[in-house]
């Protein structure tokens, strides 16, 4: 199947804003979703399961003049960079297509092929404290230097806090949002919403014009944590949204790590309670970068089969100080502290320096404390 040749079609069945299990049922009994739309109202809603009102979305009146405007919105080149995404397009993002319930098309606003790199969701609450706040824009600078893209959901708080960080490194960040991308909620994030756009990535699985609906938001937390190999809580109470991303994290089998705060402090109870049930401490953006060193270096293992830019960028992309590092380590097995000597690198700088290298696929740790170049 074509997804670009059928974008029309699946733009009209996106009005109903159908699971993926719906249009993989018409995919399976008609073989394209032109030839599904030719069928009668009775056999789509008989193999696909829509109800009354998602019928009347794709109905042609209401649908067609849509259509057009979503088409519209992909040609429109005289701002950022827009088009639509789907399941079946080679550049779906291949960590949110290991979900069950995967969007089937995406709206993305700036570059789609960030979607595809090593990505950790940052979330927590609207209502921050300013250390909430500068934690999460600590945590995101750092491991947005590290090359990592920190996903949130453009929400006031520490979700802004987390964009703002991103924005500080080479990783950058992406947007989920429970709206239609041609709109901003809160309107107080327009510009921080403009510069994600120019130098990372939107996306919602919404149609646009979707308006901020309450349901949307808890919908959309599936695609920040499938997005990711894990989720940081910076700072969450009991009943905040964030624990829901927390959860989807872990039923993706995705990692999760959360920031403990004061006892007396309502906003880290949340988080609290995370780590009572399992998610790991952190108290540092490098506690994060190491509990996620092999994860990461399968994850990018698995883009660099199936994406060529990866692979051959991974030593360009590299830090002075990385690349000097990189020198030292033969295909015969060094020490640690023969690579302190040979280095003259702080050990804690050291050490940070050869998780990126592990990450990245070109040295490999080995037991008694000594690593291998592999390539």
């Amino acid at each position: 199947m074509s997804a670009f040749l059928e974008l029309p079609q699946l733009l009209r069945l996106h009005q109903a804003q159908p699971k993926l299990s719906q249009l993989q049922a018409l995919l399976e009994q008609f073989g394209s979703f032109v030839d599904a739309l030719k069928a009668s109202d009775s056999q789509i809603q008989q193999v696909a399961g829509f109800n009354a009102w998602q019928m009347q979305q794709i109905t042609t009146s209401f649908a067609e003049p849509l259509v057009a405007q979503a088409l519209a919105w992909q040609a429109d080149n005289s701002g950022f960079q827009q088009s639509w995404l789907t399941y079946w397009d080679s550049d779906y993002p291949s960590l949110l297509q290991q979900i069950d319930d995967a969007p089937p098309i995406l709206a993305v606003r700036g570059q789609v092929a960030l979607l595809n790199d090593p990505q950790i969701a940052l979330v927590g609450s609207r209502n921050a404290s300013k250390t909430g706040l500068a934690n999460a824009r600590d945590f995101a600078t750092f491991l947005s230097k590290q090359g990592l893209t920190i996903t949130s959901g453009l929400a006031a708080g520490i979700d802004a806090a987390a964009h703002q960080g991103g924005l500080q490194g080479s990783g950058k960040t992406i947007a989920v949002l429970g709206t239609g991308l041609d709109r901003v909620y809160p309107a107080e994030n327009q510009t921080l919403a403009r510069q994600i756009a120019a130098e990372g990535a939107m996306i919602s699985e919404y149609p646009l014009g979707t308006r901020p609906l309450a349901r949307n938001f808890p919908q959309r937390n599936r695609i920040i944590s499938g997005l990711s190999v894990g989720t940081l809580v910076v700072e969450a109470s009991l009943n905040s949204g964030s624990l829901i991303t927390a959860r989807t994290a872990n039923e993706q089998g995705r990692e999760v790590f959360a920031i403990p705060g004061s006892i007396h402090n309502p906003q880290a109870k949340g988080c609290h309670q995370l780590i009572k049930q399992g998610a790991k401490l952190v108290e540092s953006g490098e506690d994060v970068f190491a509990e996620l060193g092999a994860i990461l270096q399968l994850s990018l293992s698995f883009e660099a089969d199936s994406t060529p830019r990866l692979a051959q960028s991974q030593e360009q992309s590299l830090s002075e100080s990385a690349q000097q590092l990189l020198q030292l380590i033969e295909f015969e097995p060094i020490s640690l502290d023969e690579l302190v000597v040979l280095s003259k690198m702080p050990i804690s700088s050291l050490q940070t320096e050869l998780t990126l290298l592990e990450i990245k696929g070109l040295i490999e740790k080995l037991s008694l404390g000594r690593w291998q170049r592999l390539r």
